[in-house]
């Protein structure tokens, strides 16, 4: 299967962290067998809704030509309730067309809760948006491919994202549109 075209957002909701100050030394230094660590805590990693369709009945038309693939990828983050800690949510939308035909539509939300130690205020956003969907995606992509083969379809193997490239994208769309309202209010 081919990707056709690949649409993304992101966004983040909730309570900013309070903790201000640089990054301490101790966060930094974290380590696991001598190698150092993120100052990322993960609690859970977790499906939070699944759902894969099959309109159409499953035929051997169906493996005969390249299927059209539309996939959607956004990120939100909230606030998990807890000072520092977050639940990001991965949110990946796929379907496959054959000519007019839908061959399949999959929607899977995965989430996870981080706790977030030693980060200043101003880089919680770009952590939440671009490293904890980082962690979570290999999961999610696994989950995709699974769900898209035990549905009878080749498993749809989802290339990897780069999370850093639609945060700043999406900064540069609210800049724009800041800067589109302030001319507009003159």
């Amino acid at each position: 299967m081919t990707k056709k075209k690949t649409n993304s957002s992101s966004n983040t909701k909730g309570t900013a962290n309070k903790t201000t100050g640089k990054t301490s030394n101790k966060a930094q230094q974290t380590q696991q067998g001598g190698i150092p660590t993120l100052p990322i805590e993960i609690h859970s990693q977790y499906v939070k809704d699944i759902s894969f369709e099959t309109p159409g009945p499953l035929g051997i038309k169906h493996h005969d030509q390249q299927p059209e693939i539309s996939l959607n990828v956004e990120v939100k983050a909230n606030n998990a309730g807890q000072e520092n800690s977050f639940e990001v949510e991965l949110h990946i939308s796929a379907s496959a067309k054959n000519k007019e035909e839908t061959m399949f539509i999959l929607e899977l939300a995965y989430a996870g809760i981080f706790t977030l130690h030693g980060i200043e205020k101003e880089t919680i956003a770009p952590v939440l948006l671009i490293e904890c969907p980082r962690i979570l995606f290999p999961f999610a992509r696994s989950i995709v491919a699974n769900v898209t083969r035990d549905g009878g379809f080749p498993p749809l193997a989802i290339a990897p994202i780069d999370f850093a490239e639609i945060y700043r994208k999406q900064l540069s769309n609210m800049q724009a549109q800041q800067t589109a309202k302030a001319s507009q209010s003159k």
